[in-house]
């Protein structure tokens, strides 16, 4: 399967309750990195590198992400509207994201990470696609990854990075994830920086709604050898405070937006 039609799953759905000086009004993918939300970087990140079929769960203030994109064509390109016919004509195209194609996925108000990719299984095709977060942005080479993935012949593969953080640690051995633990009370070592890329049999070690991919379901793939780990040296990070917007938005606005990689 290829690039082009490889799917990617990102994680929409979640309250943001650490950020919620923006999360209050807004789900976390719509909050702005210079002029245009989180999940846009994200995707242009995937579509730089040839992937750009998306599956986007939502949840949590979902019709904003929806709108977001149903007006996407419109927002972006210079318009005449006939007021009387209500007639509306696209004078020229402002984006360069015609060839995407984005499925919007209402996932439940409060469901979880596992829970929200099985409910997009239906719209998964292939045996292998891509599952990321929407709230982390990173210079990863997407293809490298992928190809990754093949090589170790896995189920699963994580982007392991290395910032001091708050999210699972992974022990890492050839390449291959022996032990996963969420949110360790530690900063050293590898951690979970999602730029998944899985095999739809991953799919049967999710429950249902309550499952958290980042518990047992990962926990199960380390524990049995079947989660490889790509160990990404470059830049990461997530958005998950007030204080890691003012830093992304930062970076974006002084040109150090390490993450822009089109």
């Amino acid at each position: 399967m290829t690039a082009s039609n490889t799917p990617v799953v990102i994680l929409c759905g979640g309250r943001g309750t650490r950020l919620k000086e923006e999360t209050e009004w807004r789900p976390k993918p719509m909050v702005n990195i210079g002029p245009r939300p989180i999940i846009w970087h994200i995707m242009k990140i995937y579509a730089t590198h040839g992937f750009k079929d998306f599956i986007l769960c939502l949840g949590y203030k979902g019709d904003m992400i929806r709108d977001y994109f149903l007006n996407y064509d419109f927002k972006n390109s210079d318009i005449r509207v006939d007021l009387g016919s209500k007639k509306v004509t696209k004078l020229s195209n402002g984006h360069d994201e015609n060839d995407w194609s984005v499925t919007l996925v209402d996932t439940g108000e409060e469901t979880m990470t596992g829970g929200r990719l099985k409910n997009v299984s239906k719209y998964i095709d292939g045996d292998k696609f891509c599952l990321t977060y929407g709230d982390g942005v990173a210079d990863v080479d997407v293809k490298a990854l992928v190809d990754f993935h093949q090589k170790k012949g896995k189920l699963a593969t994580v982007t392991a990075v290395r910032p001091s953080s708050r999210y699972g640690e992974l022990l890492i051995k050839n390449g291959i994830a022996e032990a996963f633990t969420e949110k360790p009370q530690t900063h050293e070592g590898w951690i979970n920086g999602g730029f998944f890329v899985l095999n739809r049999k991953v799919l049967d070690f999710i429950e249902g709604d309550d499952t958290i991919w980042e518990q047992e379901p990962m926990q199960k793939l380390a524990n049995t050898g079947e989660l490889s780990a790509y160990q990404h040296e470059g830049f990461w990070q997530s958005m998950d405070t007030y204080r890691e917007m003012e830093l992304l938005n930062h970076l974006w606005n002084s040109g150090q937006a390490h993450w822009k990689v089109w």
